[in-house]
């Protein structure tokens, strides 16, 4: 497995203008396997790999130097369960459908007859305020608040978040049912995507792709209000970081974007089939410690790498 993953990383390594996800031919792969940082950036890839074998439960994860394209990948492609983590792909429909005009963000109603939702959030221990889209949005955002989910999925459209996130090439993104909604779940009904389609989902609101300026502000806005999550426990105060976690009994999923200086990068890791629950919210953690302390490090770096 550990060479599977610097093999994967080596090839992406060669491409560093490609969109994210895209493959260069093994030609160009080999003039960057070699010097310092390519030795570098193969102990990360082991160190990455030792961690998840580590785990007594299934860990994948996708990882992508916005500066280089390098990628360190591991399962990428795979469905895993997403839990609250699908709520990206859901912010974004929202706020693409309010750039085309079929939603207004500040226009406040009340719940009405929106069956309040258990797990997460604040909504259902509340009477029937009213509330803005934009409200809904910073609650599931930041409190993961399961009413105000459903509030959105039912005004956006669960087959619209779904067609909108295969146009945008997330193919393995799949929003099945509404947020603690027992009887789909023993249906089959899952919430599903890949770590490279969360990567890719987020890196879209990164972008601003198809969306105003105005929008993409709002969205990352919102996804980097603080809030504990796994990831940013592995990343010290001060540098941004938009991240949306999620989590259900065996399952433990996030995705960020990492606004580090001169070094920006993205990183999803998914875990399934855990014995202990918190095992997964630690493998995170400190995934996202050593792709900090290797970011960083590759910011910080002058000629043969001494570090400034």
């Amino acid at each position: 497995m550990i060479r599977a993953a610097v093999a994967t990383l080596i090839l992406v390594t060669a491409h560093a203008q490609m969109p994210l996800g895209a493959q260069p031919g093994p030609r160009a792969a080999q003039a960057v396997a070699s010097g310092k940082e390519g030795e570098l950036a193969q102990k990360f890839a082991r160190a990455l790999e030792q961690l998840a074998g580590g785990v007594d439960g299934i860990v994948s994860y996708h990882i992508v130097d916005i500066s280089s394209g390098e990628t360190f990948s591991r399962k990428a492609n795979e469905r895993f369960p997403t839990a609250s983590a699908i709520k990206i792909g859901i912010l974004y429909e929202l706020f693409k459908q309010a750039d085309e005009g079929r939603v207004s963000l500040d226009v406040r109603q009340p719940l009405g007859g929106t069956p309040k939702a258990s797990g997460s959030g604040i909504l259902q221990q509340l009477g029937d305020p009213a509330l803005s889209p934009r409200d809904h949005a910073i609650l599931m955002i930041l409190l993961s608040d399961n009413t105000a989910t459903n509030v959105l999925i039912d005004l956006v459209g669960m087959d619209a978040v779904n067609h909108r996130m295969a146009a945008l090439g997330a193919t393995t993104f799949s929003l099945q049912r509404h947020m603690m909604d027992a009887e789909a779940v023993e249906r089959g009904a899952e919430n599903l995507a890949s770590p490279r389609d969360l990567v890719l989902v987020m890196d879209a609101i990164r972008r601003g792709e198809g969306l105003t300026a105005a929008s993409r502000e709002s969205a990352l806005e919102i996804l980097r209000r603080p809030g504990p999550t796994s990831l940013r426990a592995g990343v010290p105060p001060g540098v941004p970081v938009a991240a949306k976690p999620g989590s259900v009994t065996g399952v433990r999923a996030e995705v960020a974007f990492v606004d580090l200086k001169d070094r920006p990068y993205m990183i999803a890791v998914m875990t399934s089939f855990l014995t202990d629950d918190a095992e997964g919210g630690r493998v995170i953690t400190e995934m996202s410690r050593a792709a900090y302390r290797y970011f960083d490090r590759r910011a910080r770096a002058g000629r043969e790498g001494r570090l400034r």
